[in-house]
């Protein structure tokens, strides 16, 4: 393999690794936006649960908003932890593998505070630190599945070797 074969190759499996982080990198971003906002959510998520749920009274359907919306948090810092330890474990780079949890949790931990910071400078969103929390429970526990997931399947390749 010559040398500008092997350039190429690089860069299309770092394009591989990394290109869906930075996609979702900008989902978070775009749904910080106005474009996030409760009263944008509230358009879908009512009239969604009032079709399961006609009778709903308003308490019970803004409850179910906010869980919604929280689960939400959750759930898409989640999907990027997992996105970012992907592309770590993927890495030829042994100090970055070899601390492999420590990168996509720094990851989660940063956007999660620049997401809040730019709510607090949007009119129609608020930032706040208890979705920095929340945000970082997400990430943190898609972190210890993939863990516990790596974990089992090492010890499944060292019975099978016995």
């Amino acid at each position: 393999m010559t040398d500008s074969e092997r350039s190429d190759r690089n860069w299309r499996v770092f394009i591989w690794k990394y290109a869906p982080v930075l996609f979702w990198l900008g989902v978070i971003f775009y749904l910080s936006s106005g474009s996030g906002s409760a009263s944008e959510t509230s358009r879908i998520i009512g009239p969604l649960v009032r079709f399961f749920y006609p009778a709903v009274d308003e308490v019970t359907l803004q409850t179910i908003h906010w869980l919604v919306r929280k689960t939400a948090h959750v759930t898409e810092y989640a999907i990027l932890a997992a996105l970012a330890a992907r592309a770590v474990l993927g890495t030829r780079v042994k100090w970055l593998r070899n601390y492999w949890p420590l990168w996509p949790l720094l990851l989660v931990v940063v956007t999660a505070s620049a997401d809040e910071f730019n709510q607090s400078l949007n009119v129609q969103r608020t930032g706040s630190a208890w979705d920095v929390i929340l945000d970082i429970s997400g990430g943190s526990l898609a972190l210890a599945l993939i863990w516990l997931f790596r974990r089992h399947q090492a010890r499944c390749e060292v019975d099978s070797t016995s």
